[in-house]
């Protein structure tokens, strides 16, 4: 019994403090990450989180692009840690980083970004002779035939993109695309003034600890998120005047670092384009392996 004891006691610290794992829960980071992939999760590298109180570990390292991090859903933050979604993406800018996205090309700092090496998007594709073995065959799990056409809209990598494109039965193939200056209502931050969408967003400052912004009738939408709910303002915004704790703001100050995070199935994943910028304190942790047959014990790329 006093072992069965001490076993799980060292599983519960173990699994709290060092390393957890993980079930990737959607396609969103597909073709990095599928859908039933085991990850283990290492909790040190950015600060295990001490539960129940608001004291973290030191980090054994910072946060860098194009990590891929573990979190809790922002916008769950008020739910109990066990009713939490976890979110797995890529981190792609930094806290004090210049972010835009222009016709589905990644900029940071003005410096257009290289993809994930399987990174995917959507395409229509004409070809009378494709089937779906041939979407098993080259493991593409999304999209289909649209109805009654022999047009095909489907989530690939460039790679399977490029075979598609040599087969002599293949017509055309389109790159799926939100015009520029398109708004989308579901898109962050869910105002006209900021005529985004999947493919084109930004620019945008990515908040940074003590850094300081002026606040006006359209940058509260911005940061609104961010004030109120992340870090625990009472805001209100009146016609001729922004509100916090009481007093009239014309300014801002953050009080945490915030990242900009992104799934490399980019036309299929709510990342940070759909909620906006990710909170420091969000318990989050690097994933270094994935288990599964042939992908046992890869580190994420």
């Amino acid at each position: 019994m006093k072992a069965i004891v001490i076993a799980l006691i060292t599983v519960i610290i173990f699994r709290t403090f060092l390393f957890d794992v993980f079930t990737i829960p959607t396609s969103s980071m597909e073709k990095t990450l599928v859908p039933g992939d085991l990850i283990l999760v290492n909790k040190l590298s950015y600060g295990s989180k001490i539960p129940f109180t608001d004291w973290n570990f030191p980090a054994i390292t910072a946060v860098e692009r194009n990590d891929v991090v573990v979190f809790f859903y922002p916008l769950e933050q008020q739910k109990f840690i066990h009713q939490k979604s976890y979110y797995i993406k890529r981190c792609v800018a930094l806290p004090g980083d210049t972010l835009s996205i222009i016709h589905k090309k990644l900029y940071v700092n003005h410096q257009e970004q290289a993809l994930p090496k399987a990174a995917q998007f959507n395409y229509q594709i004409l070809s009378e002779t494709l089937h779906e073995d041939s979407l098993k065959k080259y493991q593409i799990t999304e999209g289909g035939k649209l109805v009654h056409t022999q047009v095909w809209q489907l989530t690939m990598t460039d790679s399977i993109k490029a075979i598609f494109e040599q087969m002599p039965e293949t017509q055309y193939i389109k790159s799926i695309q939100v015009p520029e200056n398109t708004y989308a209502e579901y898109i962050f931050p869910y105002h006209r003034f900021y005529p985004w969408n999947i493919d084109n967003y930004g620019e945008v400052i990515i908040p940074q600890k003590g850094t300081t912004i002026t606040l006006d009738s359209n940058s509260i939408h911005l940061y609104r998120l961010i004030i109120e709910n992340y870090e625990e303002n009472s805001l209100s915004i009146h016609p001729n005047a922004i509100v916090i704790n009481g007093d009239t703001a014309a300014s801002y100050t953050f009080r945490q670092n915030y990242y900009f995070v992104m799934g490399d199935n980019r036309h299929n994943s709510a990342d940070s384009r759909f909620w906006g910028f990710l909170p420091e304190n969000i318990d989050k942790s690097e994933n270094n392996t994935s288990l599964r047959s042939n992908r046992f014990f890869n580190k994420i790329q």
